[in-house]
C-alpha cells in the first residue's frame, strides 16, 4: 500500500497510496427494470431502458476495470456515484417484501482484503465508490513527477481531492454504511477520518517542496514544514486507536510515525536558521536541541520504515548537531546567554496553505437526467410543501416592496414633492389627467380653431338656404306656367291645378324653411357664447400649457441667505429616496429571478437526508434579499422623517402655502375653460350634423321636384297637342290606348269616362320621364315630426312613430324629418297597382328606418339651452 513518486531526488519523497476496495459480480439492471414495470409501467421501463442499461455498464466497468487509468477510474466512480443517488430516491432496496430484496452489495477491506461486508441496502454501495474515489485520486497525487513546478502542483490537487473524498465520505456516507450488520474498518468514521489527514499532510508536503525549490525564507519553510509535521501528527493519533492500531500494516505506522518526527525537526532547524541571523542564540540552541531529541527519539522505534526516510533523518540530524554545536561555542565565548529547556518554548508557528476540496458540486447528482420521469409520492408532496414556503415568502416580500413605495408616494405627495422643487426650478407640470385634457384639447384645433368651425357652419347654412331657394323656384316655376297655359286654353285645360298637386312639398319645404332660421339663431348663440368666453378659453392656447402656471419665487428679503442650502439638502434627500426605489424595484425582480430559478426537485430527489433539514439549507437562500429588503423599507422611514423636517423648513422660506393656493386657482381655471370649450365644441358638431342632415333632406326633396316637374312639362306637351287637335276639330277616337287627359275636381272620386284612363301624377311616385304610360296623380306623405314645429293644418295629424325620441330640452338645432310612407290625401286614388320609380321604389315601413345621425347623444350630457350664459 506503500509507493513511491517518479522523482528520487530526495528521501522525503516517499509517500503513501490508496488500493481500491474489491467488489463481486452484481446485476442491478433486471430488478430496477422489474420494480419500474411493477409499480409504474412496463412503457415506463421501456422508457427508462438507455438509463438502465447506463447503470448496468457503469457497474460491470467497476467490476472488471476495462480501463486502470487513475482518470477513467475517477470520472467512472464519480458518474456511478451520481447514479446511486439518483436510483435511491427512486428504487427502495432493502430486504423488505415490498422492496427491492433480490440485489445484495459486497465489498472487500482495502486494508484486510480477507474481510468482507454484504448489505441489501445501498449505503455500503455510495460509501465503497466514494473511498475507491479517495484511493484513486491519492494514486494520481502519486504518479505527478514532483521534482517539477507543475508536477508538484498536480500532486497537491491530487491530494487535497483525495482529502476531500474522504472527507465526504465520512460526513454523509460511513455512518450508514456502519450501520449494517455486516461492516469493515476501512469504512469507519475513524478510518476515513485518519486518511483524510494523511493526505491532506501529503499535499501540505507537496507544498513544502516547492518552498525549498523556490528558495524561500527559513521563516516560511519553518511554518510550512511545521505544518507538515502536523497534519502527520493527527493521522498517527487516528492510527493509534483502538480500532485502527490493529488493522493497518506496521510499515504505515512506522511511515506517519517517522514523517511527522521528521517535518517537526526539520521545522526546528529552519526556524534555529532564522533564530541565528536574528542572533538569538539561546532560543537557537533550545530548537535544535528539541529537534535533535525528537530525531533520537523516532530513531529507536523505526523498526518497518522505509530505508529513505531514515538516510533523510540521519542527514537531517547531522545538520542540526553540526549548527547546535556551533550555536553553543558561540553563546560560550560571546553571549553567555541561559538556554531555556524546550519544554518551555512556544509552539513553532506553523501556515497551513492547503485545504480539503469541497466534492458537494463535483458529486451533486441534482443535474443528472437520469431516471427523472421517475418522481415518487414522497417527492412530490416535499416539492409542494417547499413552494408553498416560497411562495409565501415572495409574496409577504413583494407586499414589503410594494408598500415601501405606496408610502413614499403618498407622503410625497402630500408633502407636494417633488412638484415643488421643479417649480422653483421652472419646471412646471400638470397633474395627468388635466395635461391629458388639455393635450387633447389642443389637439382637436383649441379655442384658436373654433372660428373656422364656426364659419364650416355659416356655409353649411348658407348651402342648404341656397339648395332650398332653388327648390322653391322649381315649384314655382312650374306653378307660372300652369297658370299661364290655364288662363289660354280655359276649360280645355283639364289637368289638376299645381297648388293642389304640390301642396305636401311646399309644406315641407316651409318646415325646411323654418328649421334652417331656428337654426340660425342657435348659431348666433354659439357665435357670442365664443366671444363672451375667449378670455376664458384663451389660456388653452398657450404652448407649453405650464406656462401659464404662477411661479415659486425666491424670497425677496433674507436674514441668513440659506436658501440655497435648503433646497440643495432637501434635493439631496430626495435624490436618496429615490435610490431607495430603485433598489427596491431591484430587489423585487431578483425575488422574481430567485424564485424561477429555484428548482429544488432534483435536490429533493438526490437527497438521503430529512426534507426538513433540506428545506432549511435551501430557504436559507433567502435570508440576505429578506435582509436587504428590511434595511431598504427602515432606510426609507428614516429618511422620509428626514424629508419632511426639511421640507418644513423649505414651505416657510419660500411661502409655499400661498404658492400653492395660486396653483390651485390656476388649474381650476383651467379646467372651467375644458369645460366650457368642450360645451362649445359639443353644439358646433351638434350644428354640423344638422346641416350635414339636413342638407341631404333638402337634396332629397329637390330632386322629387325635379322629377315632378320634368313630368309635368311632359304632360304639357302632350296636353297642347291635344287641345290643339281639338280646337281644329280632329277626331280622337283612334287614340283609344293613349289614355285621356279629363283629370277629376281636387278631392272628387275619380270619373272614367273612357276605357283607359292614367292615374295623375304624384310628386313623390314619378315615372320615369321616358315611360309614357301614366298621368301625375297625387300619393299623400304623411305628416313627419317637424323641425321642432306643429304639423300643417292641411293635414290628417297622426301619432309619432313608436321609435321617435323628441329633441331634448333646448337643443340648439331642431331634429330633421324622417320621410315616412305616404297616404292618399288629395282625392285622387292612384292607379291600381302602380308605383313610382323613383321614392316610393323601396316601399318602406314605418318603423323601419334607422335612427338619424344628428339624433345620436353627444359624449357630454345634454344642456339646458343654447349655452349658459
Amino acid at each position: 500500500m506503500a509507493g513511491q513518486s517518479s522523482s528520487t531526488s530526495t528521501a522525503t519523497n516517499i509517500m503513501l497510496a490508496i488500493h481500491e476496495k474489491k467488489t463481486t459480480s452484481l446485476d442491478l439492471y433486471r430488478p430496477l427494470r422489474n420494480y419500474i414495470s411493477m409499480f409504474y409501467s412496463e412503457r415506463e421501463a421501456q422508457n427508462l431502458e438507455d438509463d438502465l442499461q447506463t447503470v448496468k455498464q457503469y457497474r460491470s466497468d467497476l467490476e472488471r476495470q476495462p480501463d486502470p487509468s487513475p482518470t477513467s477510474r475517477r470520472d467512472l466512480l464519480q458518474k456511478y456515484f451520481k447514479a446511486l443517488c439518483l436510483i435511491e430516491t427512486r428504487f427502495p432496496i432493502s430486504p423488505d417484501s415490498d422492496h427491492i430484496n433480490t440485489v445484495t452489495f459486497v465489498w472487500y477491506d482495502a486494508f484486510k482484503q480477507k474481510q468482507k461486508a454484504s448489505q441489501q441496502n445501498i449505503h455500503l454501495e455510495k460509501a465503497a465508490v466514494l473511498f475507491n474515489l479517495g484511493a484513486v485520486y491519492s494514486q494520481m497525487g502519486l504518479s505527478f513527477d514532483r521534482a517539477t513546478v507543475e508536477g508538484r502542483r498536480q500532486a497537491i490537487h491530487a491530494f487535497i481531492a483525495a482529502a476531500g473524498s474522504f472527507a465526504f465520505l465520512r460526513d454523509n456516507a460511513a455512518t450508514k454504511a456502519s450501520m449494517g450488520t455486516s461492516t469493515t474498518v476501512d469504512l469507519s468514521v475513524e478510518c476515513v477520518g485518519m486518511l483524510e489527514r494523511l493526505m491532506l499532510a501529503q499535499a501540505q508536503e507537496c507544498v513544502f517542496e516547492n518552498t525549498i525549490a523556490k528558495g524561500s525564507t527559513p521563516g516560511v519553510c519553518a511554518k510550512i514544514s511545521r505544518q507538515v509535521g502536523l497534519y502527520y501528527e493527527e493521522a498517527l493519533a487516528a492510527l493509534n486507536v483502538a480500532s485502527l492500531k490493529d488493522h493497518f500494516d506496521k510499515g504505515w505506522i512506522a511511515h506517519v510515525q517517522l514523517k511527522a518526527a521528521l517535518f517537526y525537526a526539520e521545522a526546528c532547524y529552519r526556524y534555529s536558521l532564522e533564530l541565528h541571523e536574528k542572533e538569538e542564540i539561546a532560543e537557537e540552541i533550545a530548537r535544535l536541541k528539541s529537534g535533535s531529541s525528537t530525531l533520537a527519539e523516532v530513531k529507536k522505534s523505526s523498526r518497518g520504515a522505509a530505508a529513505q526516510i531514515l538516510d533523510a533523518i540521519n542527514k537531517l540530524e547531522a545538520n542540526i548537531n553540526r549548527n547546535l554545536d556551533r550555536a553553543v561555542k558561540e553563546n560560550d565565548r560571546v553571549y553567555l546567554m541561559r538556554v531555556p529547556s524546550p519544554s518551555s518554548l512556544p509552539p513553532l508557528p506553523a501556515f497551513s496553505m492547503v485545504k480539503i476540496m469541497p466534492m458537494n458540486e463535483v458529486l451533486d447528482a441534482s443535474k443528472e437526467k437520469m431516471f427523472a420521469s421517475l418522481v415518487p409520492d414522497s417527492s412530490a408532496k416535499a416539492l409542494s410543501r417547499y413552494t408553498e414556503m416560497v411562495d409565501d415568502i415572495i409574496r409577504t416580500q413583494a407586499e414589503k416592496l410594494q408598500q415601501g413605495s405606496e408610502l413614499t408616494r403618498v407622503r410625497l405627495k402630500e408633502m407636494d414633492l417633488p412638484d415643488s422643487i421643479l417649480s422653483l426650478e421652472g419646471n412646471f407640470t400638470l397633474p395627468t389627467d388635466l395635461k391629458e385634457d388639455v393635450e387633447a384639447v389642443q389637439i382637436s384645433g383649441g379655442p384658436a380653431g373654433l372660428e373656422a368651425e364656426l364659419q364650416q357652419l355659416m356655409d353649411l347654412r348658407r348651402v342648404n338656404h341656397e339648395l332650398l331657394v332653388q327648390t322653391e323656384e322649381l315649384l314655382q316655376k312650374e306653378a307660372t306656367e300652369d297658370a299661364q297655359f290655364r288662363s289660354q286654353f280655359g276649360t280645355r285645360w283639364t289637368r289638376p291645378q299645381s297648388s293642389t298637386l304640390t301642396k305636401n312639398l311646399q309644406d315641407r319645404l316651409n318646415r325646411f324653411a323654418a328649421n334652417l332660421k331656428q337654426a340660425a339663431d342657435s348659431d348666433a348663440r354659439i357665435e357670442r357664447s365664443v366671444r363672451d368666453h375667449s378670455a376664458l378659453m384663451s389660456i388653452l392656447d398657450r404652448r407649453p400649457i405650464e406656462s401659464a402656471l404662477p411661479t415659486l419665487a425666491r424670497p425677496i428679503m433674507s436674514l441668513d441667505a440659506n436658501e440655497d442650502a435648503i433646497v440643495g439638502a432637501l434635493k439631496q434627500s430626495l435624490r436618496q429616496l429615490e435610490t431607495l426605489g430603485a433598489q427596491r424595484a431591484g430587489l423585487e425582480d431578483m425575488l422574481k429571478e430567485m424564485k424561477r430559478k429555484d428548482d429544488v426537485l432534483p435536490k429533493l430527489m438526490t437527497s438521503t437526508g430529512s426534507y426538513e433539514d433540506l428545506f432549511r439549507k435551501e430557504i436559507a437562500k433567502y435570508d440576505p434579499i429578506r435582509e436587504d429588503i428590511a434595511q431598504n423599507i427602515e432606510a426609507q422611514e428614516q429618511l422620509l422623517l428626514q424629508i419632511q423636517a426639511q421640507n418644513e423648513e423649505f414651505s416657510a422660506v419660500f411661502n409655499l402655502e400661498d404658492y400653492k393656493a395660486s396653483r390651485e386657482k390656476c388649474y381650476k381655471q383651467i379646467q372651467a375653460a375644458i369645460a366650457k370649450y368642450r360645451e362649445i365644441k359639443e353644439n358646433i358638431n351638434e350644428g354640423l350634423k344638422f346641416y350635414v342632415t339636413l342638407q341631404d333632406a333638402i337634396t332629397n326633396i329637390k330632386q322629387q321636384c325635379s322629377d315632378f316637374v320634368m313630368t309635368r312639362n311632359i304632360q304639357c306637351r302632350e296636353m297642347i297637342e291635344d287641345v290643339q287637335r281639338q280646337m281644329a276639330g280632329l277626331s280622337f277616337q283612334d287614340r283609344k290606348n293613349t289614355g285621356s287627359y279629363s283629370y277629376p275636381a281636387v278631392n272628387q272620386p275619380h270619373q272614367t269616362p273612357r276605357s283607359s284612363s292614367q292615374p295623375p301624377l304624384d310628386p313623390q311616385n314619378v315615372p320615369h320621364p321616358h315611360s309614357q304610360t301614366s298621368y301625375y296623380q297625387p300619393h299623400e306623405q304623411s305628416a313627419m315630426p317637424a323641425y321642432a314645429h306643429p304639423p300643417s293644418p292641411y293635414t290628417t295629424p297622426q301619432q309619432p312613430p313608436p321609435y321617435h325620441i323628441p329633441p331634448a330640452p333646448g337643443a340648439p338645432y331642431p331634429p330633421p324629418q324622417v320621410q315616412q310612407p305616404t297616404s292618399q290625401e288629395y282625392g285622387q286614388p292612384a292607379y291600381p297597382g302602380w308605383r313610382g320609380p323613383y321614392y316610393n321604389a323601396h316601399g318602406q315601413q314605418s318603423g323601419s328606418l334607422p335612427r338619424p345621425p344628428y339624433t345620436i347623444p353627444g359624449p357630454y350630457p345634454p344642456h339646458q339651452g343654447y349655452y349658459k350664459q
